[in-house]
């Protein structure tokens, strides 16, 4: 089969996905102002008070790992349209869907008072203590289940795209060239990563769904009981895999982009077609790993938790990192503002993966668990790690556009890099001092923690805006480009 690309996008799939990038990049650049309250707050440099700190907390957990995952999105569907033929009127109800949820979700928390975090755990939706009512729970949980329901038929329409070209998911997959006798190099990078992700995150989109459904049912008939042990299987499972996913559908953009900036194409041998399997089966198998403080788990569970973290991210890391250094290895790459905040999303998800791993041994998780250090394992990866891959992308399609880098450009990519390494290495700090995640009010001796982190998210905003101002103020002339 010839899987060269085919389907140049159309001008009206151009301005689609220009407009999840723009949409994607404003609401990030809003999440990040919000990290920067909470540091403030608990560093008593901001009086916004607890109540209000929880609403954000709530707000920013959800928002982050809804708007990544809105970006990657842009980014698996810009290239992978590119080899089989996706519906633009399905991609934009996802971006409506999504907006509505926002919406809602908004109006939840800053006029509802839902203060619950985005992790929702039965039963406090239904059980605020006062703090808010069944109508605001009632809005976060639906416009979580809207959000969810855009995703859905996103991959719905991708995977009925893939299987009306390669007629199943093992053909995409490269299966018959893993295991049977077919010579050659399996399908497209893309198209084998967008499958991994079609199958991993459906089912954890399910699995919200149903818990999400089963709260809602909860708030309004409270005889409708919910075991609290299986609620929190689901959330997590639900969480892990969408996080996750996220990750694999944007390391398209380095699939892509990179072997376009070296002549060198990113081929799918075995080695790269077994990670990817492998990983098909280990993320939807780890998520235990965030129950290793529920003694009510079946112990069997945790354990895999446990060895399914030391070996999940390394099948497609590994051999994406690799890759990586090979394409651009003596290829006499031209360095800018896209290939260099590609490879340095390398460099933010393998360093990402390391206190993950930490946390993920048992002992260690006892003591660490609900201190700063998760969170500044999951910033690392996903600040230096996916946020880079879709600032990345984004400067690629102002490349397109004859947009040529600017010395201000350059700055704010160290100005990120300098901030980002300074902000998750205080979060880890902090985690390795026992400050607790999660706490609107620090202990004195925790502040001074506080205002160094403040100060290093104040860099990441800055150069954010930069990056967010440059992509807004060039959109004109990007919509009316035809030709990526």
């Amino acid at each position: 089969m010839n899987d060269a690309i085919q389907n140049p996008l159309t001008l009206a799939a151009r301005r689609s996905v220009l407009a999840y990038m723009a949409t994607a990049a404003v609401v990030l650049l809003l999440m990040m102002v919000f990290g920067l309250l909470m540091r403030m707050t608990e560093g008593q440099l901001l009086p916004i008070g607890p109540d209000r700190f929880y609403q954000i907390m709530t707000v920013h957990g959800a928002g982050m790992v809804g708007i990544t995952a809105l970006g990657s999105a842009a980014i698996m569907w810009y290239f992978l349209s590119q080899y089989v033929k996706l519906s633009t009127g399905i991609f934009l109800a996802n971006l409506a869907l999504f907006l509505i949820g926002v919406v809602m979700i908004l109006a939840g928390v800053f006029l509802g008072g839902f203060a619950g975090a985005w992790t929702f755990l039965f039963p406090l939706p239904a059980m605020s203590m006062g703090l808010w009512g069944k109508g605001a729970a009632a809005l976060f949980l639906g416009g979580l289940l809207l959000i969810g329901t855009g995703f859905l038929l996103f991959y719905l329409d991708a995977a009925r795209a893939i299987l009306a070209r390669y007629g199943n998911f093992a053909n995409a997959l490269g299966w018959p060239q893993l295991f049977g006798r077919v010579e050659g190099y399996g399908p497209p990078p893309t198209v084998v990563a967008s499958t991994m992700v079609i199958i991993v995150d459906t089912l954890g989109i399910v699995a919200g769904a149903s818990i999400l459904t089963m709260s809602l049912i909860n708030l309004y008939v409270p005889s409708f009981r919910i075991d609290p042990l299986l609620a929190k299987n689901l959330i997590y499972f639900f969480g892990h895999v969408f996080i996750n996913a996220v990750i694999y559908k944007a390391v398209i953009a380095v699939y892509e982009i990179l072997p376009r900036y070296t002549n060198r194409p990113w081929k799918a041998n075995r080695v790269f077609l077994a990670a990817w399997t492998v990983s098909t089966v280990l993320v939807i198998i780890i998520y235990p790993h965030h129950l290793l403080m529920d003694y009510a788990m079946p112990q069997w569970m945790l354990l895999m938790g446990q060895i399914i973290s030391y070996l999940n991210g390394l099948p497609v890391l590994v051999v994406t990192a690799y890759g990586a250094l090979m394409i651009v290895y003596r290829s006499g790459i031209r360095w800018d503002m896209a290939s260099g905040l590609l490879f340095l999303s390398m460099f933010g998800w393998t360093g990402g993966v390391v206190p993950a791993i930490v946390d993920g041994t048992i002992v260690i998780n006892q003591v660490m668990h609900n201190t700063l250090w998760v969170p500044g394992h999951f910033h690392f990866y996903l600040l230096l790690g996916v946020v880079s891959m879709f600032f990345g992308f984004m400067y690629y399609l102002l490349k397109s556009g004859q947009a040529a880098d600017t010395g201000l450009d350059r700055a704010s990519l160290w100005l990120y890099l300098l901030g980002a390494l300074g902000f998750v290495f205080s979060f880890l700090y902090s985690g390795k001092e026992s400050v607790p995640r999660r706490y609107a009010v620090h202990l004195p001796e925790w502040v001074p923690y506080d205002r160094i982190a403040s100060v290093f998210v104040a860099l990441v905003v800055a150069a954010v805006l930069v990056f967010v101002a440059r992509f807004l103020l060039s959109l004109p002339r990007l919509g009316a480009a035809r030709h990526a």
